[in-house]
């Protein structure tokens, strides 16, 4: 259920987010960046500000693909190793999710890419199953996806890590839109504030659209959930079901079938 819930969010964003020819570019870019395992924070920085320079200079189609071939080969060589016998505590759930809610853009579901980066494949402190688990508990619980912070801080180190992931996450938001209020309305008017937005728009697509590639592979193992993927696809863009209602219904499904 959670994948065609992410499923549908890369459509929604889409629409939106890949306006012309230097956007798709650094939306394929992005994804190609994310299955070599390079630095998410650091492929938004440089592909939106590819994005950037490349609209605002109006520079030929030859020109933008060497930019942005320039710019996958420096994430190439930004990929982190994984870190190994790490010890997770509340400091470092806090520590982490400070990080996450600082640099995090687009929609809620972006923050799976740099999950799935940091928490599973870099420093192994969960499996893809268990980040399936906490997207689901964020899904079915008040508020944003964000919320899925806390459900993975408890994972990792209990109660007081439920509290500094959530703490953590939110914190710079409350800091970042009181600093940069004043400046609204100068930003919307700057084209080259407003191009940088666009590219991190498409990267922010790119990276979705990689995680849920790895998060299907993990979650799609039988029969039984393929067809409640399809079941659900029919129902989000069909007739519009509510996320909601759906992650309820394959969560009695998984357990009607369990006990079965």
């Amino acid at each position: 259920m959670i994948i065609v819930v992410v499923v549908q969010a890369v459509w929604s964003l889409s629409k939106k987010a890949i306006k012309d020819g230097p956007t798709l570019l650094a939306d394929m870019v992005a994804i190609a960046a994310y299955f070599i395992r390079a630095n998410e924070i650091l492929a938004l920085m440089l592909l939106g500000l590819a994005v950037m320079l490349v609209k605002n200079w109006q520079i030929r189609h030859s020109s933008l693909h060497s930019i942005l071939m320039l710019v996958s080969g420096m994430l190439a060589q930004a990929g982190s190793t994984a870190a190994t016998g790490a010890v997770v505590s509340w400091v470092s759930v806090f520590l982490f999710f400070l990080k996450i809610g600082s640099v995090l853009y687009g929609s809620g579901y972006v923050l799976l890419a740099f999950l799935q980066q940091e928490l599973v494949e870099r420093n192994q402190w969960l499996t893809s199953q268990q980040l399936l688990d906490a997207v689901a508990i964020g899904q079915i619980t008040p508020g944003p996806v964000f919320t899925t912070a806390t459900f993975i801080g408890y994972l990792l180190a209990g109660n007081a890590g439920a509290l500094a992931g959530t703490i953590g996450i939110f914190l710079p938001a409350f800091v970042l839109v009181g600093a940069v209020y004043p400046w609204v309305l100068r930003l919307r008017q700057s084209s080259w504030a407003s191009n940088f937005l666009d590219g991190l728009n498409a990267v922010s697509l790119g990276l979705m659209a990689g995680i849920t590639y790895t998060l299907g592979r993990a979650a799609l193992v039988d029969g039984l959930t393929l067809v409640v993927a399809i079941l659900s696809a029919i129902a989000v863009f069909r007739f519009k079901i509510s996320s909601v209602w759906l992650v309820l219904a394959g969560g009695a499904i998984g357990l009607a079938s369990h006990l079965l």
